[in-house]
C-alpha cells in the first residue's frame, strides 16, 4: 500500500499531528511548501492536514490541493488543529472532492496544540484506515 502524509503548518501543531500519523504508517510527513511533497506515483491513502487562518486555509495549503488529481489519490483522510473552529477539515475536503478525489468522512481534528494523548490517538486514527 502506497501511503503519503501532507500538511501546511505555520505553528507546528499541525506539523506534530502530521508527524504522529506518519510515524503509525512508516512513512515521512511533508510540508507542501517541499517541492518533494508533489505526488509523483499514485497513492492509495493520502492524509493530508492544515489549519484556519483568518477564517480560510492558506493560500500555500490552497494552491497545492489544486495540484492533486483523482488518478493520482485513491482517497483522502482529513486532519487539522486550529485556535478557532474545525471549518478547515471541511473547506480541505472541499478542494479535494472538487478534484474529484474520493474523502474519507471521518476525520482528525485537535484545538490548540496536540498533547501527547492526542499524539497517540492521530497515530490510532490513521492506523485504521491503511
Amino acid at each position: 500500500m502506497n501511503i503519503a502524509v501532507r500538511y501546511y503548518s505555520k505553528t507546528g501543531n499541525t506539523k506534530a499531528v502530521a508527524e504522529a500519523i506518519a510515524r503509525a504508517v512508516n512513512v515521512e510527513a511533508v510540508s507542501v511548501e517541499k517541492p518533494e511533497a508533489q505526488i509523483t506515483e499514485p497513492v492509495d491513502v493520502l492524509f493530508i492536514g492544515g489549519a484556519l487562518y483568518a477564517y480560510g486555509l492558506d493560500k500555500r495549503l490552497k494552491d497545492y490541493l489544486k495540484t492533486l488529481k483523482k488518478d493520482s489519490v485513491k482517497k483522502a483522510v482529513v486532519f487539522s488543529t486550529s485556535w478557532i473552529s474545525k471549518h478547515s477539515v471541511e473547506l480541505i475536503k472541499k478542494g479535494l472532492s472538487d478534484n474529484g478525489i474520493p474523502v474519507e468522512t471521518e476525520y482528525f481534528y485537535v484545538k490548540n496544540r496536540p498533547t501527547e494523548a492526542q499524539e497517540k490517538e492521530a497515530a490510532f486514527f490513521a492506523k485504521r484506515f491503511v
